[in-house]
């Protein structure tokens, strides 16, 4: 007993030693684990604060620093700040008023002040305006327009020059947009026109108003480009035409006539309509099927091109396009493009403060990299100690992530063992309840099988008994002498009743007739046989015969017309068969005899087989 006590101590006092430091150990990998853990949190929790800054910041700032882009785009070309600072308040004005970009504004200045030189300050602002306006306008696009002006710029440059650069430019987005309201057209057909036509149409002295008029008078029925194809083949076989044609299209200087005089002058020649045959003398003549194509077209509309006409020529200031662009707004992108104008707006305004902060920066980087292109060693040196604190984190953070999957694992084991667990208690269940409905199936079954024999034994029981009956009633002679006696009182009594019926139809048997036809026919055929003579010497044929019959027959049913008597006598015929088959007492009948002596006619014999049946 005492060594065994020995051991017990010994084994107490072991476990005591051991247990502490083993606690001490477990616990500070506890506090590592929690150290890293609030580590990593603490990292986490200020990066997405420094990620929040810095998206908030470039948010806020984010439009402010496109239009500082587009404007240092603009200022490569040369403009003066005065000329930008005046560009980026009417930019900021425009998007608020029709919707637009701001930033699409200031880079369409760019693409104007590299088509448009000798730009004044204004002159810039003015021109970005009006171009954005027409595009509104004209349903266009702002580089489409863009470019519409440069080419109509190089195409007008003289009368630009002539009447002002801005005054120009107004007049050209108020003819433009009228001649799209006009005509059905828009602001990239017109823009394609115009390319297709070239300086050819100002060359020959044509107003820009009577090249805008034609062109759209065109596009009624085909695209830009092809408008400015055909006037242009137009313009270029007139000096021919006239000459072919005999007919004057210049005047007494040699410039050519507007286009409604030369028009007014086919027209009294050939009418408001071109036969073929006109139409291949004009094709002759201009060298072209293209510029036939523009006399057919404009032929007929010949007063009401004067009148689109002389619209253009009287428009004044930009009414009508402001009007149209207005009308084109778009209150949620109006709403938007306010929002963005008023974040440019105070980023411009904060930006002077954070650009001496930006400049430290990037001064200070600069300064960094100096000091570590003088000192690479010492700059190894803590690039070195970077990667060892690294390797360290992330050494901590394997442990931890080593840890949690260890935990993780322990869990799932857990959940696995309940799931087992309670998936046997489910399958012990399952199998436990298809026993049960197994037996009651089968306890069904028993029981239908049961049934079914105690009726399959009812039934033979029955069957058997209804066997036995019919046998011992057919073994007994009183049965077929009594069914024998029905079935003759019935064949006599239907004969009675439907007499009349019976011979009517016999009296209509055709078919009688006609085999009656077809054997004296054969009898004649046999007849011709030398030394045969079947029937004959006059003796009557077999049809003659069964006339005969019928009419001896019809004469029969005729006499059967009696008066029906008043007395019957009791009980009926039926009654004394039957009580002369039971006075028989087992006395074999071989034959029974019904004689209606006495005058006793069919309808009394009717009426006392009825009463007997009574």
């Amino acid at each position: 007993m005492s060594s065994r006590l020995e051991k017990l101590l010994f084994s107490v006092s072991l476990i005591d030693k051991a247990s502490g430091p083993a606690g001490k150990i477990a616990s500070q990998i506890d506090q590592l684990n929690q150290r890293a853990t609030a580590g990593f949190t603490q990292v986490g929790v200020g990066a997405a604060g420094l990620f929040a800054t810095g998206y908030a910041l470039k948010s806020v700032l984010g439009p402010a620093i496109e239009m500082d882009r587009a404007l240092g785009e603009v200022s490569s070309l040369g403009v003066r700040d005065a000329a930008l600072q005046k560009l980026e308040k009417t930019a900021l004005k425009f998007s608020v008023k029709y919707g637009e970009s701001a930033t699409e504004f200031v880079r369409a200045s760019y693409d104007i002040q590299s088509a448009i030189s000798g730009l004044n300050g204004s002159e810039l602002s003015t021109f970005t305006e009006t171009g954005a306006i027409m595009a509104k306008a004209t349903k266009s696009n702002v580089a489409t327009i863009t470019d519409y002006m440069g080419t109509m710029y190089g195409i007008f440059e003289k009368d630009a020059k002539r009447m002002g650069n801005a005054n120009w430019v107004e007049r050209l987005a108020e003819q433009t947009s009228t001649a799209v309201a006009a005509f059905k057209t828009d602001g990239n057909k017109m823009a394609s026109g115009f390319s297709a036509l070239g300086a050819d149409a100002t060359a020959a002295g044509i107003s820009m108003t009577e090249q805008m008029a034609i062109l759209g008078s065109l596009q009624a029925t085909m695209s830009g480009s092809e408008s400015g194809t055909k006037y242009r083949a137009f313009l270029k076989g007139v000096g021919k035409a006239q000459d072919q044609l005999g007919l004057q299209f210049t005047d007494s200087h040699g410039r050519m006539l507007s286009m409604l005089d030369i028009l007014q002058k086919l027209r009294g020649r050939y009418g408001e309509t071109i036969t073929v045959a006109e139409g291949m003398e004009l094709q002759k003549a201009f060298g072209t099927q293209e510029a036939v194509a523009l006399i057919n077209q404009l032929l007929p509309k010949t007063e009401e091109l004067r009148g689109k006409m002389a619209e253009l020529e009287n428009v004044k200031g930009m009414t009508n396009a402001t009007q149209m662009a207005q009308k084109m707004v778009d209150p949620w992108q109006q709403m938007g493009a306010s929002a963005t104008a008023v974040h440019t707006q105070f980023g411009r305004l904060i930006q002077p403060v954070l650009l001496p902060v930006l400049e430290l920066m990037v001064s200070t980087g600069e300064a960094v990299m100096a000091w570590m292109d003088n000192h690479k060693t010492l700059s190894k040196v803590i690039g070195v100690g970077t990667l060892v604190i690294f390797g360290l984190v992330a050494a901590v953070s394997a442990f931890a992530l080593v840890q949690g999957l260890a935990t993780l694992s322990m869990a799932g084991w857990s959940g696995a063992l309940l799931v087992s667990a309670a998936g046997v208690k489910l399958w012990r269940f399952a199998v436990g309840t298809a026993k049960a409905t197994l037996f009651l199936f089968q306890m069904a079954i028993y029981g239908g099988v049961a049934i079914f024999r105690a009726l399959r034994t009812a039934f033979m029981a029955s069957t058997a008994a209804t066997w036995l009956l019919n046998a011992a009633l057919l073994a007994n002679p009183i049965t077929w002498i009594v069914l024998a006696v029905v079935a003759l009182v019935a064949a006599v009594v239907g004969l009675i009743v439907y007499w009349d019926e019976l011979m009517a139809w016999f009296s209509d048997i055709k078919p009688l007739e006609l085999l009656g036809k077809a054997l004296d026919w054969l009898i004649d055929k046999i007849n011709m046989i030398p030394g045969v003579d079947i029937g004959g010497g006059g003796e009557v044929t077999v049809t003659e015969k069964i006339e005969q019959e019928r009419e001896a027959m019809n004469q029969a049913s005729a006499g059967i017309v009696q008066t029906r008597p008043g007395a019957v006598p009791a009980g009926g015929l039926l009654k004394q068969v039957s009580q002369a088959t039971t006075n028989n007492n087992g006395l074999k009948v071989d034959k029974i005899e019904v004689n209606t002596t006495g005058g006793v006619s069919g309808y009394q014999l009717a009426d006392e087989l009825a009463l007997a049946g009574g």
